[in-house]
């Protein structure tokens, strides 16, 4: 066996991690365990000289083994086997030891964090001396596509795909396309017809002949894995018919609903006719006249933003949208009718897009009343009084004067927020997706992976993973598009090395790992009466491999071996 000569790396990760742990101690300290030829720290080896200094480093000292102390595995393990791979050994010969995440951010003691910096390298380095080479499978890969959702991220990214070359099948569940934005007049902050973006996306897919478009109708099974899936569609109205599809990759763009106003009774949304949605607005401009229920054109109209938002009672999080398009209304409103005066009431005004901040000074131009009101509390509507010469009024403690002040209103809209669809659970567990505590799909990486999710070949985009506007959400599309198009290009796809196997010879067939693997990714076969792992979904969670009664589980590159000499690598005192 060829003896170990282990390269370790320390990285500074800038003042991140050098601020707290004394690097070049533990660079010493390292030095000096066996099978360690070469110990250094650099300030980013995630940089490009960083992996350079790698690359030359194993040729010249013929290292075999090599260990970063450096950020968590999940942001860079990958640019660091990439740099094996550059220099000519196998990729899997190597750890990586969180000295950021789990020492240098979590302590403030220098000492201290330097020790455990310095158990956290040497565990890496006693365990990569049991490291194996790993070998990637590669499986075909299906050119074709399935998109979940026919709203404008849905047709986007369709199209994209479609106008490659690729045959796209993409489902509906409604009986036309067009999604939320179908019920849009004009965009902020632009005043663009949303009407003339969607027919310009639905002529586009009626006329695509790669695109099968299936309305009225959901996914009700999918099966397989990246690049190999089997989807199954069905109609909605009844029919018993169903279809087989066999596509590569997934889209999930299912988007978003709007909050149920009716949940806070300080509005009186649903008791006082007059108090309405922004999407009830929206189908009021899209008529033609803008008027109360009795029909009359209403002299005072007022916009209350951060409905279902931005509070700890529904929704903390912020749906980004809801801002501009309340200026929106503002000039669509004055547009109608010059004469009527406008409060828009507000906790923050979000101005972030490309725009914005000038759309916001347009609007205070037009003679808008802004009033401010703090958060977590909210104005109160209550019917006027015969001598008012309005419809309501507004309660709101205004929190630029300090004074609480009262607003005239014929017209109340309320700014509702976006939240998760209630099928989105559904959808998850159907794709084999996770969801956060808002019900709002997960991705992969917040930062690195906005579009992939942990199940590969499955892809988020639109508002389904969080709120945003149009421009977010056809650029999140159109990313989706393009990570599928450079898949298909290879023609096959290479599935990591790093999963769960079954001894066959002594499984004995209790299925327990098959009920609790979280990918779906162990089967069971009838004829051998034993498991059987999937490689291409299993993602080494290790779950089968601690729950096995026979112990006929291992997982590659996660040997019982490798992690107990991490935990006495990490449990020794430092000496």
């Amino acid at each position: 066996m060829e003896k170990c000569r282990i390269g370790v790396y320390i990285c500074m990760c800038g003042t991140n991690i050098a601020k707290i742990v004394d690097v070049d101690a533990v660079v010493d300290y390292i030095s000096k365990l066996p099978n360690v030829v070469l110990a250094r720290t650099y300030k980013y080896m995630c940089s490009n000289p960083g992996q350079e200094m790698i690359v030359q480093d194993i040729k010249e000292n013929k290292l075999n083994r090599l260990v970063v102390a450096a950020c968590s595995p999940s942001m860079h393990e990958r640019t660091f086997r990439a740099a094996l791979r550059k220099a000519g050994i196998n990729q899997y010969l190597f750890e990586m030891a969180n000295i950021r995440e789990q020492c240098s951010w979590v302590h403030d003691d220098i000492k201290e964090a330097t020790e455990k910096a310095m158990a956290l390298t040497r565990a890496a380095v006693r365990r990569v001396e049991l490291h194996e080479s790993l070998e990637s499978m590669t499986v075909d890969m299906c050119p074709q596509s399935l998109v979940i959702g026919g709203g404008i991220a849905g047709m986007t990214a369709a199209l994209e795909l479609a106008d490659a070359g690729h045959v796209v099948h993409l489902v509906e569940k409604n009986n036309h396309l067009g999604g939320n934005l179908a019920r849009v007049d004009l965009t902020a902050p632009y005043l663009y017809s949303a009407r003339d973006l969607v027919t310009e996306r639905i002529t586009r897919i009626h006329n695509n002949k790669q695109v099968h478009l299936y309305l009225n109708s959901k996914v009700t099974g999918l099966t397989g894995f990246v690049g190999n899936f089997t989807a199954t569609l069905a109609e909605q109205n009844g029919s018993k018919k169903q279809n087989e599809v066999k596509i590569g990759n997934v889209v999930v763009c299912t988007g978003y609903k709007e909050f149920d106003a009716s949940r806070i009774t300080h509005y009186g949304y649903g008791k006082l006719p007059n108090v309405i949605t922004s999407f009830e607005l929206e189908r009021m401009i899209r008529t033609g006249r803008i008027e109360t229920k009795e029909g009359k054109i209403p002299k005072y109209v007022a916009i209350i933003h951060c409905v279902g938002s931005r509070s700890l009672e529904f929704h903390a999080y912020c749906s980004r949208v809801c801002c501009m398009t309340a200026l929106k209304y503002a000039h669509e409103i004055k547009s109608a009718n010059p004469g009527c005066y406008i409060s828009d009431v507000y906790i923050d005004m979000h101005a972030f897009g490309k725009g914005h901040e000038d759309f916001y000074r347009r609007s205070s131009e037009a003679k808008t009343l802004f009033l401010m009101y703090e958060k977590n509390e909210r104005p109160v509507i209550r019917r006027a009084g015969p001598k008012d010469k309005c419809e309501m009024l507004i309660e709101v403690n205004e929190k630029l004067s300090g004074e609480t002040i009262e607003i005239p209103a014929d017209l109340i809209i309320l700014m509702v927020g976006m939240e998760a669809r209630e099928d989105s659970g559904e959808v998850a567990r159907l794709v084999n997706i996770s969801q956060d505590k808002e019900g709002w799909f997960i991705e992969s990486h917040p930062k690195l992976e906005p579009v992939a999710t942990t199940t590969d070949g499955i892809f988020i985009a639109g508002t389904c993973v969080a709120p945003k506007d149009i421009p977010d959400t056809v650029a999140q599309a159109r990313a989706t598009a393009a990570r599928i198009l450079a898949k298909i290009s290879k023609g096959k796809i290479e599935v990591d090395a790093v999963y769960s196997e079954v001894n066959e010879d002594v499984c004995s067939g209790c299925r327990f790992c098959n009920n609790l693997c979280p990918f779906s990714a162990i089967e069971y076969n009838e004829e051998k009466k034993h498991s059987h792992v999937i490689s291409a979904l299993c993602k080494a969670c290790g779950v089968c491999v601690a729950a096995c009664p026979s112990s006929a589980i291992k997982g590659r590159h996660f040997t019982d071996s490798q992690i107990l000499v991490q935990i006495d690598g990490l449990l020794d005192p430092v000496q």
